[in-house]
């Protein structure tokens, strides 16, 4: 009995080893089957095709005038008259503001008197040189006669360069007095500002009563501003990389944030030449340039200072072949089987790091932009030159031919998953099913 109560142990255990070298076994089996089972990837597809393409350069600003004047005071003083409102048309050479002149028509007249002060002492020099002058003319024949000694001739040559002198003195302060009195008409008629050009008042700072400082040397005191309102402009800021693509003379499609349901008309006039910086040395160091747009609808009131974006367009292809944006991706290029080997890897990168002459046999290739033909099945990766691209297309130089499959989608399976070779479902359900939303939307 207590051998068969071993045989009976030694067979239970031996059943319990064998199932567990059977599970064993089949997990082996399954990993080994699951590892060489191939990976299908979901992917959208579309066509190449030919297309127009047209390059934008997106940016955003404010309306301004084409052209305004700041009003600035150039004397100092009390504003006595201000008859112009902010808002109210003006025309060339209407008065926008008078400054007190008491001080400066008292400085006109003081200028006057010094003018006739130094116009009489002209005309006093004036009669002492004529005198002068002949006094000299008789000495000098009685001297020739030896009818005067030296020292009498001598001294009426010296008082007649003397009375010369006074005379040229007196006529330097005539002018001096003249050029005085020039300038005290000039601040005088300064405290009267006039309209340089046709207009609206389009913002007035200072009011009647105010006092307002200005001087020659540096800007006075603002008071108003005067622009052109019939001709306006859309002012962007351009960065660095896209101003390169602008020309004067592209087309722009403007939209203002006042008037969401339309888009204006707009022409490049202007492309600045000194970039504007910000953040100087900081890592959000911006440098863009300042664009000019012309705005060429008329019928459309816009004020100084509203927001609006612009659609620059500044390159136009027609029929090129064109793929989704999204289809071109980057890879880095691989090495071909054969090429080397690890050993032989491994030589070169030693060799390169001891090369005194710094060139490196092992180069570091850049990544390669590509897109992804599907061919019976399966992708394959083929290397591309892009041209221009819009908000949806780019266009294709070199690489592919017309009307190829190309991946369009899944983003993740064009970044991530999609290698030369791998084989993938084509699903468009999801594309066609996206495209009727967005009809619906719109």
């Amino acid at each position: 009995m207590a051998k068969n109560g071993k045989g009976m142990k030694s067979r239970k255990k031996l059943f319990i080893f064998s199932g567990i070298g059977v599970i064993i076994i089949a997990l082996v089996l399954i990993v080994l089957l699951g590892s060489k089972r191939e990976n299908v990837v979901t992917v959208q597809t579309e066509k190449a095709q030919r297309k127009s393409i047209t390059q934008i350069v997106t940016a955003s600003g404010k309306i301004q005038p084409e052209t305004k004047v700041k009003i600035n005071a150039e004397v100092s003083g009390e504003i006595i008259e201000l008859p112009v409102k902010e808002g109210q048309p003006v025309r060339r050479g209407e008065l926008l503001v008078r400054i007190k002149p008491d001080q400066y028509q008292a400085g006109v007249d003081r200028s006057e008197a010094v003018l006739a002060s130094a116009k009489a002492g002209l005309a006093l020099n004036s009669a002492n040189l004529e005198k002068s002058k002949s006094e000299f003319k008789r000495a000098e024949e009685l001297f020739q006669k030896k009818l005067m000694s030296d020292q009498e001739f001598i001294a009426a040559k010296t008082s007649y360069q003397v009375a010369k002198s006074q005379y040229e003195s007196a006529k330097a302060g005539v002018a001096q007095a003249q050029a005085s009195l020039k300038d005290s008409k000039e601040s005088l008629a300064k405290t009267s500002v006039y309209s340089p050009m046709i207009g609206i008042v389009s913002q007035l700072i200072s009011e009647l009563g105010e006092r307002v400082s200005g001087s020659s040397f540096m800007q006075g005191t603002e008071i108003m501003t005067v622009a052109d309102l019939a001709m306006m402009e859309a002012r962007v800021d351009i960065g660095e990389n896209d101003v390169v693509l602008i020309s004067i003379g592209d087309t722009a499609r403007i939209q203002v944030d006042a008037y969401p349901d339309r888009k204006l008309k707009g022409i490049v006039s202007e492309i600045a030449n000194t970039a504007k910086t910000k953040g100087l040395g900081s890592q959000d160091e911006v440098t863009n340039f300042e664009v000019r747009i012309r705005v060429l609808d008329k019928d459309v009131s816009l004020r100084p200072g509203m927001s609006m974006s612009a659609d620059i367009e500044t390159e136009t292809r027609l029929n090129v072949l064109a793929v989704p944006i999204q289809s071109v991706t980057t890879r880095t290029p691989k090495m071909k089987e054969g090429a080397k080997t690890d050993s032989a890897a491994k030589d070169q990168k030693d060799a390169a790091a001891v090369d005194t002459k710094g060139s490196s046999m092992m180069m570091q290739e850049k990544p390669i932009e590509v897109v992804f033909v599907v061919e019976n099945g399966k992708v394959k990766q083929v290397s591309v030159k892009r041209g221009i691209s819009d908000e949806t297309t780019v266009e294709i130089m070199d690489g592919i031919s017309e009307s190829v499959e190309i991946v369009s989608g899944s983003y993740k399976a064009i970044n991530r998953e999609l290698e030369d070779g791998v084989s993938v479902k084509v699903d468009n359900s999801q594309k066609r099913m996206g495209m009727v939303k967005k009809e619906g939307a719109n």
